[in-house]
């Protein structure tokens, strides 16, 4: 039997549903978290057989260790260890095993960057410098607030001058492809920041792709690309404990169905087995932006304008089609480098990406895809068996195409590519696990099109533009309910930022300020979307 009645529900178990729970409920709210799988966790879960552990959907949490949200909830008193490879990442460039390499050790990463154009390992030097300096405030600003005033204003404090931040904010802007011609001479530092930048969707040589390569790049020189010892539900459970402890009641194989509205307000909601849960101060919503508006809200309710965006204009990021390995053995890469690594790239140079990139956008499926790989025994030798390997690798179909046939012709030539960067892979799989868009839907239901990142992170749809044409803010039309997933800003990755802004602004929304922080807000997002 569920409450008649709390103060607050939370709709989904991703992390940013239990660090919205966690923030509620630390502050005194009655939380009800409602999970529609019998699973907590979303997208980041794991699974276990036979002394195997299979990361369902994400894996490496280099966000997740630098999150100053996450920090700050100390998960490792619930249970969190992180575990890390020798070398964080490698990028391989050629087939004849020519790389590049993050290593733990800036000076070392400078070497391998280096390794034709000395001057560029300098590059990489100044370019970590001026990150270090930036950091704290840049990753507040991207990640604690919404407008990021005061961290905004601290990072422009550490920037120094108007100059200097006006040359921070163009290099922001900054395609990848322009990036790394400015940052450096030889191809080792741009494929770098290429691979990164491929994690999300940008395309390579448009506005603002840089931002994610370069963000990625420093994270991994700085904190590495950690995964979760035990499996990614490591990370689920810490975070479940944590909420648990703060109060929180969080119960799974309980899907919502509709969220009920009454004078503009949310009032309540309603799950598929027909019990409703009356909600006296809001609903976070952690699921997909689709989800919300067009299966949870009665339809009547829906502006106009919010409608028609969402059909004609919200976009999701690449489907996804994902492999996971079972070997007998180490991969034997012909790179030296990528056999102590974490997290391999492999796609070849930062123009061979940007051609591919524009594959992807163009809908043509990839001949030669690049793939992101992770070789989690390498940091976490309790994935496999010893002397084994667990592994999984993933890559995009272009944007729109996520029917199954083309999945599988993606999924083959994924283990195509490993074989020539790596012979007599093939030899060693005994196991193949295929994990395709309509699969990764089907076990979330918030990844729609088997995208990940909530949508797609093209700045048409990021900051005041994400999901659609608003407030860059958790608030709905509706008062009390608010959006708190990867669809929001600042999107998709495992930093809980999302759920955090949810939460804040709910908290805020139902202070004495109230009337003053919610009433023009909601009215004028009700105005922009009629």
């Amino acid at each position: 039997m569920l409450p008649r009645s709390v103060d607050a529900v939370v709709i989904g178990s991703g992390p940013n549903g239990l660090v919205s729970a966690i923030a509620l409920a630390d502050a005194g709210w009655d939380v009800l978290v409602l999970e529609a799988e019998e699973t907590f966790g979303g997208a980041v879960r794991s699974t276990e057989s036979d002394g195997w552990i299979s990361d369902r959907f994400s894996s490496n949490y280099p966000l997740g260790v630098a999150s100053p949200v996450l920090r700050a909830l100390e998960l490792e008193k619930h249970g969190l260890r992180w575990a890390h490879a020798p070398l964080p990442l490698v990028h391989l460039l050629d087939e004849e095993g020519t790389s590049v390499a993050i290593h733990p050790d800036p000076e070392d990463t400078a070497k391998s960057i280096g390794v034709d154009h000395p001057g560029d390992g300098d590059a990489w030097l100044r370019l970590y410098q001026q990150y270090v300096a930036i950091r704290e405030p840049l990753l507040k600003s991207l990640l604690t607030t919404w407008p990021p005033v005061v961290p905004g204003i601290k990072l422009a404090r550490k920037l120094g001058s108007v100059g200097e931040l006006l040359r921070f904010a163009r290099f922001m802007a900054m395609p990848m492809h322009r990036m790394g011609k400015e940052l450096f001479e030889g191809p080792r530092g741009p494929a770098l920041i290429a691979g990164n930048s491929l994690h999300a969707d940008a395309p390579l040589s448009g506005a603002v792709s840089g931002t994610m390569g370069w963000l990625l790049v420093m994270l991994a020189q700085d904190v590495g690309y950690p995964v979760a010892a035990g499996g990614s539900s490591s990370l689920s459970g810490a975070l479940v404990r944590r909420a648990e402890r703060a109060g929180a009641l969080l119960v799974s194989g309980t899907p919502v169905s509709a969220i009920e509205v009454s004078s503009g307000r949310v009032t309540g909601v309603r799950t598929a087995a027909g019990e409703t849960v009356v909600v006296n101060r809001a609903v976070i919503a952690d699921t997909s932006a689709p989800t919300l508006y067009d299966s949870l809200l009665p339809s009547a309710t829906i502006p106009a304008g919010l409608r028609r965006d969402l059909d004609e204009r919200f976009e999701w990021d690449y489907p996804t089609v994902k492999l996971n390995f079972r070997l007998s053995g180490p991969i034997p890469w012909r790179s030296p480098e990528a056999r102590s690594a974490g997290v391999v790239h492999l796609g070849g140079t930062a123009d061979d990406l940007v051609h591919l990139s524009a594959d992807l956008d163009t809908g043509r499926l990839p001949s030669t895809p690049f793939l992101l790989i992770g070789q989690t025994t390498k940091a976490d030798p309790s994935r496999s068996p010893e002397g084994t390997e667990a592994v999984w690798a993933y890559a995009h179909l272009p944007r729109g195409v996520a029917d199954d046939e083309s999945a599988g012709k993606l999924a083959n030539r994924m283990e195509r590519a490993i074989e020539r960067f790596a012979p007599g892979f093939g030899d060693l799989v005994t196991d193949r696990d295929v994990q395709i868009p309509s699969g990764l839907e089907a076990g979330n239901a918030a990844l729609g099109l088997g995208a990940v990142g909530g949508g797609t992170m093209q700045l048409q749809q990021q900051l005041i533009f994400r999901p659609t044409i608003g407030l860059g803010s958790p608030r709905t039309f509706v008062s009390g309910l608010y959006l708190g997933s990867s669809a929001i800003h600042p999107g998709g990755g495992v930093h809980g930022a999302c759920g955090h802004l949810a939460a804040r602004t709910a908290l805020r929304d139902a202070s004495i300020l109230g009337p003053l922080t919610r009433t023009f807000p909601t009215a004028a997002l009700r105005r922009l979307q009629q």
